[in-house]
């Protein structure tokens, strides 16, 4: 994060704006509307800022360092650099916050994009760097948000102190207030029916009493590893967790996605390195949906994919325990797609086969005559240490030593790499490159099309 994001009362506030012209009106008009005392220190106005001249105070002529005294916000609107520099360097000496429109380099302050749904504000911006960028972000974000959320907000500011004298704990509270906002009062509201909305909250306030919430879990696939990839689902349980359990393949990107001040737990298992065993994770999930808590298990890929999550929901099924199970993209779909390797494809392959790659007391114990048939793609998960096992398990079991084969780290990400090669040279090429989990290998005639259908990273090999 470049900068700080804050919103700032200037409501009564003196702020001054340099400049009477096109440019000074964007700003001015945004002023205002915040109920700013605004000062105008300009030799003309244009025409539109003449029609404001009752709202603003107009300090004809040209500007002095003095006339920025006790000034809360000062911006520079003009089309004179000398001024604008001037502007903004009596204004940092006074250290008062100072924007120059157009100019970054000269700002202690940029002004944002902003959705306004009063008293909800929504503010985007990219430092001064794009702010078409950041106008076109806002656009489509006014789309999504309707503009009866700001009277959703002045309902529920309307009822706040009631509620908190109801309801004494705060996390309560807030499963009280996100129930209310994504249920049929808030429908009520963003449908104009403000008098059953308010009515059907105060039902609901006079019919809460102060007790325990109850707990629940929520089993979510967090994918690949690409943010973008999660479903709407995920994400909307992603930020009403109370405590996230998470896994060692889920990315910092799709992290920064749980809501900020929930519990994080890491559970994570690497090779011959496991944080909790597999029992013990049930169990904390069950004590912790037991002590009232909405629970975020969040897992690489897909739960039921190598994901042990049948595990986890059959532990929860027996202390009746309440949980939701939201899939995930699996790592073979993910990463097969953003290395332009397809799973099947009608002259290479009609049928897929996935299985884990997990060594055990030294060996790999997988269904080699299933995995050596012809036409078909496999995807080993969580093989990279028994990589060059299970290339020569392949081969002394009928496939070929020149079968194109390759393995992905980090596969859906901005990290992903492919190392490609065949059956036979795949495993000193990975060595060389020195790949390191999270990896997925994946085998057999679909791999020569990497070069052709390639789009997201280029290939090692």
């Amino acid at each position: 994060m470049n900068q700080l994001p804050i919103f700032l009362d200037v409501q009564d506030r003196h702020c001054v704006v340099i400049g009477g012209g096109e440019i000074a009106l964007r700003k001015i008009t945004v002023l205002l509307r915040a109920s700013a005392r605004v000062h105008v220190i300009a030799p003309e106005l244009c025409s539109a800022l003449e029609e404001l001249q009752a709202q603003l105070i107009w300090h004809r002529g040209i500007f002095m360092p003095e006339q920025l005294d006790g000034a809360t916000l000062i911006i520079a609107a003009t089309d004179d650099l000398l001024v604008n520099q001037a502007v903004s360097a009596a204004a940092q000496a006074r250290n008062i916050p100072v924007n120059v429109v157009d100019c970054p380099a000269l700002c202690s302050f940029v002004f944002p994009s902003i959705i306004d749904r009063t008293p909800i504000v929504i503010a985007i911006s990219s430092g001064g760097l794009a702010p078409v960028l950041s106008r076109l972000l806002r656009a489509r974000l006014e789309t999504l948000i309707p503009a009866g959320y700001g009277r959703l907000a002045e309902l529920a500011g309307s009822f706040r102190d009631q509620v908190k004298l109801r309801l004494a704990d705060t996390r309560r509270r807030r499963v009280f207030w996100e129930n209310v906002f994504e249920g049929p009062i808030a429908e009520q509201v963003l449908s104009g029916h403000m008098d059953a909305a308010r009515h059907a909250l105060q039902q609901t306030i006079d019919g809460t009493e102060d007790m325990p919430v109850r707990g629940e879990v929520y089993l979510v696939g967090g994918g690949p590893g690409d943010p973008d990839l999660l479903t709407f689902r995920a994400l909307r349980l992603m930020q009403k967790a109370d405590v996230v359990v998470y896994d060692a393949l889920i990315s910092p990107a799709v992290m920064d996605l749980v809501r900020r001040d929930a519990t994080r737990l890491y559970v994570g298992k690497k090779a011959d390195q496991h944080t909790l065993p597999q029992e013990e994770i049930n169990r904390l999930l069950v004590r912790l949906a037991k002590e009232g808590k909405r629970v975020l298990r969040l897992k690489g890929g897909d739960p039921f994919i190598f994901g042990r999550g049948g595990e986890e929901i059959e532990t929860l099924s027996e202390h009746h325990i309440p949980f939701q199970i939201v899939p995930g993209i699996t790592a073979a779909n993910g990463v097969s797609t953003y290395t332009g390797i397809p799973l099947t494809h009608r002259d290479y392959a009609q049928s897929v086969i996935f299985a884990t790659g997990h060594l055990r007391d030294g060996t790999v114990e997988l269904d080699w005559p299933a995995l050596a048939r012809p036409q078909q793609t496999v995807v080993i998960y969580m093989g990279l240490n028994g990589l060059a096992t299970i290339c020569q398990k392949l081969i002394d079991h009928g496939q070929s030593p020149d079968l194109p084969a390759a393995v992905v780290q980090q596969g859906t990400t901005n990290n992903q790499r492919v190392v490609s090669g065949t059956l036979a040279t795949l495993p000193a090429l990975v060595e060389a490159a020195q790949l390191a989990p999270p990896c997925l290998t994946i085998i057999g005639e679909v791999v020569k099309l990497r070069d052709k259908l390639a789009w997201f990273e280029t290939q090692e090999s």
